[in-house]
């Protein structure tokens, strides 16, 4: 299966967390517009990323054949529900400037939990899920 795609939008996703880290650290109340547009496009990216995902390679996952990984789909799947609400939360909240020059360390605190675990997410897939998916 060819999961190029999948890299490439772990690879944009992860330039993105590293931007928002990057504007947090310069200065939230600073950057507070910039990173509710970086949020924003994100939270876009993550969406279609996930779609593809849920759509396309999860499906054919399940019909490769292979139980291992099928049970592995699933659970990547079902694992990505509550990371998903937990990111749509963290969008919804500080996806608007002034929420973010009033409360820059409460953005930190959310992001250093959502955005790592989002993070951690991505890198697993990367390197259990995707190889899987190329074997299969």
């Amino acid at each position: 299966m060819d999961i190029q795609r999948y890299y490439h939008d772990h690879a944009a996703i992860f330039r993105q967390i590293n931007a928002l880290r990057e504007l947090s650290r310069a200065g939230v109340r600073e950057n507070a517009v910039r990173i509710s547009e970086l949020i924003t496009g994100t939270a876009s990216h993550i969406k279609f990323h996930l779609a593809a995902e849920d759509r396309v390679l999860y499906p054919a996952l399940v019909r490769s054949g292979d139980a291992q990984v099928a049970a592995m789909s699933g659970r990547y799947q079902e694992e990505m529900q509550g990371i998903a609400r937990a990111f749509a939360g963290f969008v919804a909240r500080w996806r608007v400037p002034s929420r973010l020059m009033a409360d820059p360390d409460g953005f930190r605190r959310d992001a250093n939990v959502v955005l790592r675990a989002l993070f951690e997410r991505l890198q697993r897939e990367s390197v259990e899920l995707y190889p899987a998916a190329e074997a299969a």
